[in-house]
């Protein structure tokens, strides 16, 4: 049963209502807007801190087995999730949309993991520095994934073309975002401790405004691509809502045997529940430029994406706490 008060506590969360105000501001039309230089400053600033932070907290713990296995689990998961997600899909989708959407879902989004982080951190619960790791390196195992399944199980009278793995890893590789946080965990990770609390406030204690005013820019982004279901029926849009959902509560009850960080537990769920719509589109277009990216784009950002940080969240929370 779902945890009401949990529920309410996220839904009141100002970061999130901020991106409910940015689904309103589109929906009624609004001229408000948040310029691009400043996106981009934000984006970056966000992946900084959260790897930075992680980073230096990975350094006090250090490198144990149950790191290594976090990493290795995380990985996992990023291979396993596109090889059911093709399948189903293939019911209804030719073999490269099928392949480019399971490649998203069984990749990650580094938005929902922010959010993830201020969830914790507003429930005053920690998470291992490694799990920034994680996150950076479930990117590329889905996109192979997704590339080996379209290729493996062609439609029929369909020449495929030659597959371009060096650029699609590349891409998946030194994708902004990846580059950014996983850059930022090894510089938290060597830099000097007492040198570090030089940039605290920089790191930590503007985190979450930042954060609102992304996630305001995230809500008005999300809400122009509602309207691209009308014209795919309910298929895409029952998958977009259901597997994430299904992946994140199966990998919030798996989780437990990996670790018993509540805080860890929660960014698995999460990340597993999460789709990419930077990376694997970048991708995509080398690897399976016919699939159409007005689907799969839409699929992560304008359904997934606003399902785990409204519901998902205190969903997987309430189940990792029994």
């Amino acid at each position: 049963m779902i945890n009401f008060e949990l529920l309410t506590f996220n839904l009141t969360n100002p970061t999130l209502l901020f991106f409910i105000l940015g689904v309103i501001a589109k929906y009624v039309k609004s001229d408000l807007e948040v310029p691009a230089a400043s996106k981009n400053f934000i984006s970056l600033y966000l992946l900084f801190s959260i790897g930075f932070n992680g980073g230096s907290e990975l350094a006090v713990t250090g490198i144990s087995n149950e790191v290594i296995v976090s990493l290795l689990f995380g990985m996992l998961l990023a291979l396993i999730i596109p090889i059911y997600s093709y399948f189903i899909l293939r019911v209804k989708l030719n073999s490269s949309d099928a392949g480019a959407i399971a490649a998203s879902y069984g990749s990650v989004s580094a938005v929902t993991f922010v959010t993830a982080v201020a969830f914790l951190e507003m429930n005053q619960v920690k998470m291992g520095g490694e799990m920034v790791a994680v996150m950076a390196s479930m990117e590329f195992p889905a996109i192979v994934m997704g590339v080996i399944l379209l290729n493996l199980f062609p439609d029929k009278k369909t020449e495929i073309a030659p597959v371009q793995w060096k650029e699609a890893m590349k891409h998946s590789l030194t994708n902004g975002s990846v580059l950014m946080i996983f850059g930022s965990l090894l510089i938290g990770f060597v830099s000097d401790s007492t040198q570090s609390v030089g940039i605290k406030h920089f790191t930590s204690d503007i985190f979450k405004g930042f954060l609102a005013i992304f996630l305001l820019d995230m809500g008005m982004v999300a809400a122009s691509r509602f309207k691209a279901f009308k014209k795919q029926g309910y298929f895409l849009l029952l998958f977009a809502l259901l597997v994430p959902l299904f992946n994140g509560v199966s990998v919030a009850i798996l989780s437990q045997f990996i670790t018993d960080n509540v805080g860890n537990r929660l960014i698995f769920a999460v990340l597993a529940a999460s789709a990419s719509y930077i990376a694997v589109p970048a991708a995509m277009r080398l690897v399976a430029p016919k699939a159409d990216p007005g689907i799969y784009i839409p699929m992560a950002l304008g359904v997934t994406f606003p399902l785990n940080i409204t519901i998902g969240l205190p969903l997987y929370m309430q189940i990792i706490h029994g």
